[in-house]
């Protein structure tokens, strides 16, 4: 399947990138751990918070839009009772922004209550949900979560959980990190290929499910091992332990290699890596593949800080050629030559293009004394439109850079992502239609490089074929409308026979 480029097809599903949460406790209340975790996930989304809890007789809702401060306020907290619970903080990439597909989701119904927060994107979510619809089942909000909890829960009706859960996974198609409340258990989802993370942490007196590992630390947890793709995770309600299903198998995972370079935070352990060393060794390797000697390298804060390190680092050891650095030669010199204002806003908020490039002024300032009649690398995470790095580019020519060179930490970005992060679509994304040269010339560079997406899997230990890499090969891992794929994949008959369930 292809689509001409400059083309996106129809999203079948409603992307979110968003962090998860779930707890069970021995007696204490999980309201304040869920509270703190989410504030600890706050940097996967934005855009409204939640926790469902149950106290072992009735389920507990409050979910509002804004951040977790905004969200909660003391009589909130005391009113959602209970030992087990889950949360979710919510950045929309497509769908509503209002909190009709705020989450967690919760519904009550024959079999007891159900809650669901979801991180990821199912790309057969219509046609799951046209199903159901005419089945009866009623659809209050255009996101996929309901379309998942509306599934789970006709086959709570019918199944025993496990049972329940493994046939909803064997319908829906996509990624997806789930934690799932019936009633007062507690469950934790992964999708087949493990797109995005989800991991399991000890607590004193119980057990968390997390979208990553950083929660479990601010609970002064510890990490007991990421969930795997295609298993089901059931906390046990004394806070003793859990059991582990594995549902579903599949021959190849489909990491997102995103979630390493941007999306995470730095001191997350992510399938059994630290995502700081994982930018410092992508770094090394931009060193390796492109480096340029200059008087000093420099972040742009914070997206390029672990990935300049590594750079330097490399850099302080061999020459651009990769020849062994002679004695008293010291290499680049690693500086913070631009202070970023915290109080500045999104810059895609502003409404005129003239708007936007202020917003970078006031988001980054050069220090004078680091840049000015220097030779200056600045290195990023990435380039998505171009308008921000055209804008720091002249900001250090401005402030008396000699020369101003780019290095960025990941491929270029050439297709959108369908799997939960936000991604632009081909005619805004600078790279779908310029050659690296075009875009130098664009952001007014004196050069400028990004890394391979063989670095990218040798710096994270991985295959390509374990990898989705869809938003800079344009392939991906999954049976997209519209899109190629670089595997074999099967989308399940939605209106098929239902599969046994000995399967």
């Amino acid at each position: 399947m292809t689509h001409g480029r400059g083309e996106n097809p129809q999203r079948t599903g409603m992307t979110e990138k968003c962090g998860v949460v779930g707890v069970s406790l021995d007696g204490r209340e999980a309201t304040r751990p869920l509270y703190y975790a989410l504030y600890a996930l706050q940097h996967r989304g934005q855009e409204s918070a939640g926790i469902v809890t149950h106290d072992g007789f009735q389920q507990h809702s409050h979910v509002e839009m804004g951040l977790v401060g905004d969200a909660f306020d003391p009589s909130d907290l005391e009113g959602l009772a209970g030992a087990a619970g889950i949360g979710h903080v919510r950045y929309p990439t497509a769908g509503s922004v209002d909190s009709s597909c705020a989450q967690p989701f919760s519904v009550s119904f024959k079999s007891g209550s159900l809650g669901l927060s979801h991180n990821g994107n199912l790309v057969n979510a219509e046609e799951i949900r046209d199903d159901l619809a005419g089945k009866g089942h009623a659809f209050t909000s255009d996101g996929d979560t309901e379309v998942i909890a509306h599934d789970l829960a006709r086959n709570l009706l019918e199944e025993d959980l496990v049972r329940a859960v493994k046939h909803t996974m064997q319908r829906i198609h996509g990624s997806y990190s789930l934690t799932i409340s019936h009633d007062d258990t507690i469950l934790g989802v992964r999708d087949p290929q493990g797109n995005r993370p989800l991991c399991i942490g000890k607590l004193e007196d119980g057990y968390v499910i997390a979208s990553e590992s950083a929660a479990i630390d601010t609970l002064d947890g510890e990490l007991v091992r990421d969930v795997r793709p295609g298993e089901l995770v059931v906390l046990h309600d004394d806070g003793q332990g859990f059991d582990s299903y594995q549902l579903i198998e599949r021959e190849r995972t489909a990491h997102c290699f995103f979630e390493h370079v941007y999306f995470a935070r730095p001191d997350s352990v992510i399938d059994e890596e630290l995502v700081y060393e994982v930018r410092r060794g992508l770094g090394r390797k931009l060193w390796e593949e492109s480096g340029v000697e200059t008087d000093v390298v420099m972040p742009v804060p914070d997206s390029g800080r672990a990935f300049a390190s590594g750079y330097a680092d490399a850099a302080d050891e061999t020459t651009a050629d990769g020849q062994a650095r002679a004695e008293g030669d010291d290499g680049v010199e690693f500086a913070e030559g631009l202070m970023k204002n915290r109080y500045v806003g999104r810059t895609f908020i502003m409404p005129t293009q003239d708007e936007r490039e202020r917003a970078v002024r006031l988001k980054l300032n050069p220090i004078k004394s680091t840049v000015e009649g220097k030779t200056v690398t600045i290195i990023d995470d990435s380039i998505v439109r171009g308008t921000t790095s055209r804008q720091l580019v002249s900001l250090l020519r401005d402030s008396g850079a000699k020369e101003v060179h780019m290095r960025i930490g990941a491929p270029p970005i050439v297709a959108p992502c369908y799997m939960g992060i936000d991604m632009a679509s081909r005619e805004e994304l600078i790279a779908a239609g310029n050659s690296t040269e075009e875009i130098r010339e664009e952001i007014s560079a004196d050069s400028l490089a990004y890394l391979s997406t063989d670095a990218v899997a040798e710096a994270l230990k991985t295959d390509h074929e374990d990898l989705c890499l869809g938003c800079v090969t344009g392939e991906y891992p999954y049976d997209i409308e519209g899109e190629p794929t670089d595997r074999k994949v099967t989308r399940p008959e939605i209106g098929g026979s239902r599969v046994s369930a000995d399967d």
